[in-house]
């Protein structure tokens, strides 16, 4: 079944009838040809997911009611962001789209020293909409009943700022992969409680500079390798997620 998120507050979804409209309405009716009797998974803003069932299709809008209360749970049990160094091309729009079906909580790009890409202001709005749309349509996809937020594009210091928001941060740094330091990013799952905020930086394709750096472990942040290899910038951040998947959700079953 096709799920999809609701955008406005429901006092009493089981037993008032629902109407959707705009983008949702059109991929339902137009995309997917559903018909009266089709059921769907619907998200609230407060993350209740629930199956509801199409009782009437109206000019620009769907009506439907609540079946039963969907009761699994489809997210990570830690919060994670993930602030990428601004990349070349399309591979940030990959990074949203998989870390989303990872798991993540939030994106935060940001101006790297070593990034090429650059952003002015109208164009930083214009792609943060559009990464907030990839991020939505992703979470539908996945099953998830959060949508990650895309935050404004950051800098190094702002991020710096934010360390106080989170309970555990790392820095993804290639020497400490060189160096076969392997234990800091295990260490700091390990300091997660549960439902705790970690925040894992990523360089953009040259990497973060010694300066940067510098100024993230002078702050606090856990300079971590991610195993043996050095990773593209699109791939870092989706190895990270899965194996917080592996430590949180699969190791302790």
């Amino acid at each position: 079944m096709q799920r999809y998120f609701l955008n406005e507050d429901l006092k009493d979804y089981q037993n008032q009838t629902i109407s959707i409209s705009g983008d949702s309405f059109h991929h339902m009716i137009k995309v997917m040809r559903m018909k009266v009797d089709h059921r769907v998974y619907l998200v609230t803003k407060d993350q209740q997911a629930f199956i509801a069932k199409i009782n009437a299709i109206e000019e620009n809008k769907v009506l439907l009611n609540w079946v039963e209360d969907d009761l699994r749970q489809q997210e990570l049990p830690i919060d994670v962001t993930i602030a990428s160094g601004l990349p070349k091309g399309d591979k940030l729009d990959l990074i949203v789209q998989k870390g989303t079906e990872l798991g993540a909580s939030a994106f935060i790009p940001f101006a790297g020293s070593f990034s090429i890409t650059k952003w002015d202001t109208k164009k930083a709005a214009k792609k943060i909409e559009r990464l907030q749309k990839i991020a939505q349509e992703a979470a539908e996809q996945s099953h998830r009943t959060k949508i990650p937020t895309l935050q404004p594009l950051a800098s190094v210091k702002q991020l710096i700022e934010m360390k106080e928001q989170f309970d555990v941060c790392l820095v993804a740094y290639e020497e400490s992969a060189k160096a076969g330091e392997d234990q800091n990013f295990v260490k700091g799952l390990k300091m997660l409680p549960a439902g705790g905020k970690l925040l894992i930086v990523f360089g953009p394709e040259g990497g973060l500079s010694k300066d940067e750096v510098g100024a993230f472990i002078q702050n606090g942040f856990l300079p971590c390798a991610l195993g043996p290899r050095i990773l593209r910038t699109e791939t870092a951040p989706l190895y990270a997620l899965a194996a917080a998947s592996y430590h949180f959700e699969l190791m302790h079953k």
